[in-house]
């Protein structure tokens, strides 16, 4: 990596998770290591000269609140931590902070995980590049944004059967009228068709919008997450197989265009053309790595 990109990688090996990030710190602060430090090997007397050398609140899981309850019991290394007692971390961590002890002893805890686990709750929400007032700007706001979580859902071979919308103007402004709301709504089925989504979504903004406010922001929220192959219709709606078979085509030649030819390639009406409400990213940082036109050119 640091050849081919100039990417510097620190790598750490152990028999825990937790001590493979004991690792990854001591490579980071000592040069010596080259990058690379295994744990494997090391006696248990080499392991604790490790973990005196780093704070608790180095320590993977430990946040700063529990740092803090810990120095005050005068844990203060991540060598403390380890052979503290077990049921007074029990207590007072909970279960994770149990786990981590035990990582530190070479117990292992935490399995690996090969898959990304499906969200129970997918957000689309960005702050506007500029105020928003008119309604047909918040409503093309709010469905680029549902179709985005639509495109993740589908992502994750999942569906959806509860979303919300929200709205609110900028509270930092405060000689400005001020104004949030939000909205939500179940379906009569769990559904990752973007279409239906969008009936929802806009149907709702259209109800909590207001004239006269000016919206720095608005988002989308889908929950009621379920697995796109163990759907359960209402037994009273409206539900056809053959029907929910053509949209699921439909969908999939939608996110393979857009895969293959670039995001929004292919987008929805509601959505807009200008979308002049957009983020103006002007700070953002170059994407060397990711876009062909944002690599950079060195001429000599």
């Amino acid at each position: 990596m640091w050849r081919f990109t100039g990417i510097p990688v620190s790598l750490g090996i152990a028999t825990t998770k937790t001590l493979s990030k004991v690792a990854t710190e001591v490579v980071k602060k000592q040069a010596s290591h080259y990058g690379v430090l295994s744990l494997v090997q090391h006696s248990n007397e080499e392991l604790d000269e490790l973990l005196a050398n780093l704070s608790v609140e180095d320590v993977w899981g430990i946040a700063s609140r529990y740092s803090r309850l810990l120095q005050s019991r005068d844990i203060i290394t991540a060598r403390d931590l380890k052979y503290a007692n077990q049921r007074w971390i029990r207590k007072h961590l909970t279960v994770v902070g149990e786990r981590t002890l035990l990582e530190l002893r070479g117990i292992a805890c935490i399995p690996l995980e090969t898959q990304v686990k499906p969200k129970k709750g997918i957000m689309t929400a960005k702050s506007f590049g500029k105020p928003v007032e008119r309604l047909e700007e918040l409503a093309e706001a709010v469905a680029t944004y549902t179709a985005r979580a639509a495109e993740k859902l589908r992502k994750q071979a999942s569906a959806a059967s509860c979303i919300n919308v929200f709205i609110h103007t900028n509270a930092f402004k405060t000689d400005a009228p001020q104004y949030r709301n939000s909205l939500s709504r179940v379906l009569p089925f769990p559904t990752s068709f973007t279409p239906d989504l969008l009936h929802v979504a806009l149907d709702m903004v259209r109800s909590i919008y207001h004239e006269g406010y000016f919206f720095s922001k608005a988002g989308v929220f889908i929950s009621k997450i379920v697995p796109q192959e163990v759907l359960q219709a209402d037994l009273f709606g409206d539900y056809s197989i053959e029907r929910e078979y053509k949209k699921a085509r439909l969908m999939c030649v939608v996110d393979l265009l857009n895969e293959w030819w670039g995001s929004n390639t292919i987008f929805f009406g509601a959505q807009g053309i200008d979308r002049v409400w957009k983020m103006r990213q002007e700070r953002r940082s170059p994407r060397y790595t990711t876009r062909w036109g944002e690599i950079v050119v060195v001429r000599s």
